[in-house]
């Protein structure tokens, strides 16, 4: 039986992280006419220094290796927010990073990554090759491969945005997390049912990239492929199966997945800008999305929190959305 991740391991990464990550603020959503009398709440990660809440994963990750081993160096696998957070913790611990990225990420993510002094491997934007091209390398290099979500130490470093959510607003009805490769809704959810088990944790993806809606269903992972998956906007929500330890955790701790449109998700990035001043990535607003237009699919509660993940928005296309 997989061993999930404990609320004391939680609370260990919440101590191992103090001081360097932010304790992201909960931004009230201004209500309108169609809300009634809930309230909504948004968990801003798009303000950690690295733009995103991949931050608290790599972080703990990498500070929890033996020195010895961590001085060596790390490669990661990623599309772009983990690359930025792994590149940006090994800077600070001064060690090597080599990042595997697929060609289509981002200008603006790769180029941030060269910045915090990263080595970049170009591969397909395919799970089989980022995983098999971060593996070759690690062996070769004797790197520590640093996971971006199927793993206990990410998923515990994750968990810490659950457990400010259930210290900083315990009064929450149900609690809505984007969902990629699973590691933030298995830590989340983990933690809110720890600290306030009447609480709802409900994932929500792109329509374009349900595949973790469908493993749900259907009781076991289930991959979508790149083409499909690659079709949404929201690029750091395209993997195209969630990982096995994380599932597991969604399937013990997360009580529903809805999904959103293309067009919902770039009006909750245009809402969150002009209403909220909050900057979200599409993979970051899709939580939000769902508050706002997927009502009839969430449990009626009187609070809802929903998490921006990421604020690391290609420039042009935050112009072109929000306008």
């Amino acid at each position: 039986m997989t061993e999930l991740v404990s609320l004391g391991e939680i609370e260990r990464a919440a101590e191992r992280l103090s001081g360097t990550v932010l304790r992201t603020p909960l931004v009230p959503f201004p209500a309108d006419d169609s809300d009634g009398n809930a309230r909504l709440l948004v968990k801003a990660e798009s303000l950690q220094p690295v733009g995103a809440f991949k931050l608290r994963g790599a972080h703990n990750a990498i500070a929890a290796l033996p020195e010895r081993v961590r001085e060596r160096g790390v490669v990661a696998h990623s599309s772009g927010n983990h690359a930025r957070a792994v590149a940006h913790t090994a800077r600070a611990f001064g060690i090597p990073v080599v990042l595997v990225m697929p060609h289509t990420a981002p200008a603006v993510k790769v180029d941030a990554c060269i910045r915090l002094g990263a080595e970049i491997v170009y591969v397909e934007p395919t799970m089989e090759a980022r995983t098999a091209t971060a593996a070759k390398l690690a062996e070769a290099h004797g790197f520590t491969l640093v996971p971006p979500f199927d793993d206990p130490r990410v998923i515990a470093g994750q968990g810490t945005v659950g457990l400010e959510i259930a210290e900083d607003a315990p009064g929450a009805g149900a609690v809505l997390v984007p969902v990629g490769g699973g590691g933030l809704i298995a830590g989340v959810a983990a933690a809110i049912k720890a600290k306030r088990p009447g609480a709802r944790v409900i994932g929500v993806e792109p329509e374009l990239a349900a595949d973790a809606r469908d493993s749900l269903r259907a009781g076991r992972p289930v991959a979508w492929s790149a083409e499909d998956a690659g079709r949404t906007l929201a690029d750091a929500l395209r993997v195209q199966r969630v990982g096995d330890l994380t599932f597991a955790h969604i399937r013990a701790h997360v009580d529903d997945i809805v999904t959103v449109s293309e067009d919902q998700i770039r009006e909750a990035m245009r809402r969150l800008a002009r209403e909220a001043r909050l900057v979200a990535e599409p993979g970051g607003a899709v939580a939000t999305a769902a508050a706002l237009f997927r009502r009839d699919a969430l449990p009626q509660v009187g609070t809802y929190v929903s998490v921006l993940s990421g604020g690391n928005v290609d420039p042009a296309l935050f112009v072109e959305t929000v306008g």
